[in-house]
């Protein structure tokens, strides 16, 4: 009986070895079955990756059994513009990340327009950098077979600053950066030849276009739209990128009216870590010198929740009232051009009870908001601005009539949720031209007046968790030669305690500069 048990334990391992060989035996013969074949068509995405700085020969092998590409034609060489020789296409088929790539075919490039399907064979051929654009090289046209032609190509907008931090993603695809401007004002005659840096508020790009290209007498305009391809060149050890034209109609001028809002919103405090009531309150920066007795202005926010009478969208917009809106006026008081100002509580604290005292700001309206209606309307409330949930606003005015067409001098919002918004009735929050929001739609050049319409998405973000006495403090560059915004808002939170003191809402580091 020793010798059977001996003998059964130096068995049991080389009969299990036995069954997990049986095992992946079975597993090999059901998922390698006869027949299978990997996908001859490769995403660009997967393409790219493939270059580590130095060329890459394109075969089976570095494919990973792939041999070609399916992409659209985005390139257009009719004006000249574009790198002579390369044909310009891109393709999403990986996870939906839109990638494009520069095959170098020589003249033959012409013969391809945007909308174009293609079918490119890569067995044989080089993926390298020249001149700083990584492109596919040794490869001849009859490698590029045409399948479709009239194609819709999707435009992508996307903002510079992301261009600027990822180029490779970017590189060789069609793009539109939106409301871009220079860093001076043209003046008539002045032509868009050569080298042009660009800001759209979000970051700078140099627009080349070249000398002798059918696009070099294009006027400069002071606002435009910017279609075209991203390219790369190597300065240095970095790889930056520069956009080009293809065409007269990538230049898209934009006349809606950008003026210079005489007031812009600069911060506020919403959440005061204790009671809100009397201790909100929102910084302002005048662009003018601005004497309230003679040129009243009036703030109005607007708080969303879904029990907030009345429900629904604003039908009355700013000036709704009641629990949705309120508003104070200011007739008095004096802000000189690039200083601060102030609108909120009579408690003129810095947080909340008991914290520092900053009544020697520039206080032009301090309002009992708790136990008083607001002027013309808004409920009576301790909490002017929300702390969590759905979207509030604020909006300043020139002048201390608001009805429902009135359009601010700057608005600002921060969350997206709530009733704020019924196109069909014309029901919503107006809004004006600034660095968020654009009363004409950059893109399609149609209408959107209203906070949540169109392109007008964008809002600042709560700070969680609440009742932290976090002050909101906004940094751009308002650029008052042109009249716009050169570097969009930016929201930083500042943690606010009782011994805090004014020169920290102050600081010059943190809020919006005036520039001329």
């Amino acid at each position: 009986m020793k010798c059977m048990n001996t003998l059964s334990n130096k068995m049991l391992p080389v009969l299990i070895l036995v069954l997990l060989v049986t095992a992946c035996q079975k597993y090999d013969q059901r998922w390698n079955y006869p027949g299978g074949v990997v996908n001859p068509y490769t995403a660009i995405y997967d393409v790219r990756a493939l270059y580590k700085g130095s060329p890459v020969k394109l075969d089976e092998k570095s494919l990973e059994g792939s041999s070609r590409i399916a992409a659209i034609v985005v390139s257009d060489h009719s004006a000249g513009n574009l790198p002579e020789g390369l044909l310009v296409v891109e393709n999403s088929p990986r996870l939906n990340l839109l990638r494009g790539l520069a095959v170098n075919i020589g003249d033959a490039a012409k013969k391809f327009v945007p909308g174009d399907s293609v079918e490119i064979d890569l067995t044989g051929s080089t993926l390298e950098r020249i001149n700083g654009i990584l492109q596919v090289t040794h490869i001849t046209a009859d490698k590029v077979e045409k399948k479709a032609s009239g194609i819709e190509v999707p435009i992508t907008r996307v903002n510079i600053d992301k261009i600027l931090a990822n180029p490779d993603a970017y590189e060789s695809t069609l793009l539109a950066i939106v409301k871009g401007g220079f860093t001076y004002t043209p003046q008539p005659g002045q032509i868009l030849s050569g080298d042009q840096d660009i800001a759209d508020g979000f970051g700078i790009i140099n627009v080349r276009t070249e000398a002798g290209s059918a696009l070099a007498s294009l006027p400069q305009y002071k606002m435009a739209n910017y279609y075209g391809i991203v390219f790369c060149e190597q300065k240095g050890d970095a790889i930056v990128p520069y956009h080009k034209l293809r065409k007269e109609s990538d230049l898209v001028e934009l006349t809606s009216e950008y003026k210079t809002p005489k007031a812009i919103i600069t911060g506020w405090h919403n959440d005061p870590a204790g009671t809100d009531a009397n201790n909100e309150y929102i910084q302002f920066m005048a662009t003018a010198d601005i004497d309230f007795s003679v040129t009243p202005f009036s703030v109005v926010t607007t708080n969303n929740a879904n029990a907030s009478a009345p429900t629904g969208a604003p039908a009355n917009g700013w000036a709704t009232g009641k629990v949705r809106t309120y508003k104070i006026n200011i007739t008095s008081g004096f802000a000189a051009k690039g200083t601060l100002f102030y609108v909120g509580g009579t408690n003129k604290l810095i947080d909340a009870t008991n914290s520092t005292s900053i009544a020697q700001a520039n206080w032009v309206a301090a309002y009992p908001y708790d136990t008083q209606d607001g002027a013309d309307f808004g409920t009576k409330t301790t909490n002017l601005l929300a702390n969590s949930g759905n979207a509030y606003g604020v909006a300043i005015f020139e002048g201390i009539t608001v009805t429902k067409e009135s359009v601010p001098e700057d608005v600002m919002f921060v969350g997206t949720g709530g009733s704020l918004l019924n196109l069909a009735s014309g029901y919503g929050y107006l809004i004006c031209n600034n660095d968020f929001y654009d009363i004409i739609n950059p893109i399609t050049l149609t209408e959107q007046p209203f906070y949540r319409a169109g392109t007008n998405t964008n809002a600042m973000a709560y700070y969680s968790p609440t009742d932290a006495g976090m002050y909101n403090s906004f940094g751009g560059v308002f650029n008052l030669t042109l009249g716009r915004w050169t570097t969009a808002r930016s929201q930083t939170f500042i943690t606010l305690t009782n011994s805090s003191v004014l020169t920290e809402i102050e600081n010059p580091e943190r809020i919006t500069k005036l520039v001329e």
